[in-house]
């Protein structure tokens, strides 16, 4: 079976399910505009090819005491409103088509979870590596379990589940638009870049990945 690893922000989505789910959260003022934080900052950093992903842990930190279903409602919300309009029509069919042909598609994210689970299940994926919010007595703790799947940590979790089930990585695409992606694409036998940041262009130029441009959105039409 071939297996194919999809990123999501900026790569299946045309911008960052977590931004979705920030401005629904804020709409519904479930967060305060305080939650936005370094968040600007963090944005310049990873355009410069400088971030590091302890800006995720803290994100997080101002989730704290949010109830887990309010979350799961918040992420279905801005998948409906804001999310599904903005899939790459190109990312759909691709992943229709792996599928169709006995291929296994997965997410692999260092989105939370949750947010992603409705992109999931329209996706009819399964399955999916990414980050997790770790919750007590039903409330988010303003922490995530383990590693944020960031960077070499993304990686790690792609490894993990390949030898867990006896895949070999020589035989697995990888689609990404970037550079934080690089420890998984040097891993990986297929590596695509989708739509790259211009570090990643750089890499996949000289080094004779693919490249695809998507442009095309999803019909708005649940």
């Amino acid at each position: 079976m071939d297996i194919h690893f999809f990123d999501v922000d900026y790569t299946i989505l045309r911008k960052s399910s977590s931004y979705y789910f920030l401005m629904e959260a804020l709409k519904q003022h479930v967060l305060a505009l305080n939650a936005v934080g370094s968040l600007p900052f963090d944005w310049l950093r990873y355009k410069f090819g400088t971030i590091h992903d302890d800006f995720i842990a803290r994100a997080v930190a101002h989730m704290a005491g949010i109830e887990e279903q309010t979350v799961n409602s918040i992420a279905q919300t801005c998948f409906e409103r804001r999310a599904y309009m903005n899939i790459y029509a190109e990312a759909l069919l691709l992943i229709n088509s792996i599928q169709q042909n006995g291929g296994k598609a997965l997410l692999a994210t260092s989105a939370f979870s949750h947010i992603i689970k409705p992109l999931e299940h329209f996706l009819n994926i399964e399955e999916s590596l990414a980050t997790v919010l770790e919750f007590s007595e039903g409330k988010t703790t303003g922490r995530i379990v383990g590693n944020a799947l960031f960077g070499r940590h993304k990686k790690d979790a792609v490894a993990v589940w390949l030898e867990t089930h006896h895949y070999a990585p020589q035989n697995v695409w990888l689609y990404s638009d970037s550079y934080t992606d690089l420890p998984l694409f040097d891993y990986v036998g297929h590596p695509v870049a989708v739509n790259p940041d211009r570090f990643l262009q750089k890499q996949a130029q000289r080094r004779g990945w693919q490249i695809l441009r998507w442009h095309r959105r999803t019909d708005p039409v649940l």
